[in-house]
């Protein structure tokens, strides 16, 4: 699917997608709510952003999920930033585009940082260099690259999330590949790039990597 030109961006003004609607079954527990420091992966992951200086977060959650529910209000994340997916069965492509449709949003957001639920072993350095580069590069879409692959997190700006609400690819990936053109990444040594946390040993091969980079 061919995409329309993206306008010229002059600000940075950040929201944060966190993607948090999978129903982890290789991993047979749900590994958001997984422990990791004093909280639990999720917990990790907000105070994250909140750190980045993200200006909104909000949580795709399944509809139906009252363990991640819980966490949120256990973590006193507000309802009123929860993003519920009715088919999170459609896989993660529909979480981004219900998110892209929600009309929570603020308004003078320019970029949207789209975030896997299953991350929190990236290193601080790896995404504070993806949000510069955006900052850097506004008009484009900004991911890090690690062995010549684009990974996530994937910085869009306000033109391309909106045509993300609308998009009818197969999946984000196919998305991107529509807009070669209006790419930018860095190559990044960070090995946790590489890593999902799906089954038990990823999630201990995650733990390792913070430990070796805290």
């Amino acid at each position: 699917m061919n995409h329309a030109p993206l306008p010229a961006v002059r600000d940075f003004r950040l929201a944060v997608v966190l993607l948090a609607a999978g129903r982890s079954q290789r991993m047979g527990r749900p590994k958001l709510l997984l422990p990791w420091n004093n909280t639990s992966i999720l917990g990790h992951l907000l105070a994250q952003w909140q750190h980045l200086g993200a200006e909104q977060i909000a949580v795709v959650c399944a509809s139906d999920d009252r363990a991640l529910e819980a966490e949120l209000s256990r973590l006193k994340f507000p309802e009123t930033q929860r993003i519920s997916n009715p088919t999170p069965e459609h896989g993660m492509f529909g979480s981004v585009r219900c998110a892209a449709r929600w009309p929570g949003w603020r308004s003078p957001l320019t970029h949207w940082a789209i975030v896997l639920g299953d991350q929190p072993h990236l290193r601080l350095a790896t995404l504070q260099a993806v949000l510069d580069l955006s900052a850097a590069r506004p008009e484009k879409i900004c991911q890090p690259a690690h062995g010549g692959r684009a990974r996530h997190p994937v910085v869009v700006p306000r033109a391309v999330f909106a045509q993300l609400a609308v998009s009818a690819d197969a999946n984000l990936k196919e998305f991107l590949e529509a807009l070669p053109g209006h790419i930018v990444s860095f190559e990044s040594n960070d090995p946790g790039l590489n890593l999902d946390i799906d089954r038990p040993g990823d999630y201990e091969k995650a733990l390792e990597l913070a430990r070796a980079n805290s």
